[in-house]
């Protein structure tokens, strides 16, 4: 009881320094925060009503993308991949992750330790659950694709915990690149998912 009043009473204060204050927190309950002080990216923003993405999207990329669902644990077709490539945005193409950020979390999700270039997604308060969450978003098209939580590898400590129907898998052109993985976590460690 007293884990849920402390996550409660976090994310009332992220969000009154949301509303008008210069201050919150530099990590959520479990993960960091939006950092609003980059410069703004050079990503050209991509608008389109539901109905032009249900036409582009199959009904589960839609749901997830557009409206927020999560994949089961498992049941993603890349939460197991090991092939050398690139992950971008099933919507909009953008790239977003390496597979050479890609690590093992043992969650049953795709998890990587770092974006491919970090003005390709955002970052956004969750307070859908407690204990609140960061969002992960495509930059370019607004897609939800997971959370990150500060529970990942060395050297950046994040956990990207992404949806396999948020992503489309482009396979490197030479299959025999070196493809290095993060050290895994702890298996001791338990982990949440989404």
């Amino acid at each position: 009881m007293c884990f849920r009043r402390s996550a409660a009473v976090l994310a009332a204060v992220w969000l009154m320094g949301a509303i008008g204050s210069d201050v919150r927190p530099a990590v959520a309950a479990d993960g960091p925060v939006a950092d609003d002080s980059k410069p703004a990216s050079k990503i050209v923003p991509i608008y389109k009503t539901d109905a032009e993405w249900k036409k582009l999207l199959t009904p589960k990329q839609f749901d997830v993308t557009r409206r927020k669902a999560t994949e089961g644990p498992h049941t993603g077709k890349y939460w197991h991949n090991k092939r050398p490539g690139t992950y971008r945005c099933v919507c909009c193409n953008l790239e977003l992750f390496s597979s050479e950020a890609k690590f093992d979390s043992h969650t049953g999700w795709p998890s990587f330790c770092a974006p491919s270039d970090g003005d390709h997604v955002k970052l956004a308060p969750d307070l859908s659950e407690v204990p609140a969450r960061t969002e992960v978003l495509c930059a370019r098209c607004a897609a939800h694709l997971g959370h990150v939580f500060g529970d990942g590898p060395r050297p950046t400590g994040l956990r990207y915990c992404i949806n396999s129907a948020a992503l489309d898998f482009q396979e490197a052109k030479d299959k025999t690149a070196a493809h290095p993985q993060p050290s895994s976590p702890r298996s001791s460690e338990r982990r949440t998912g989404q």
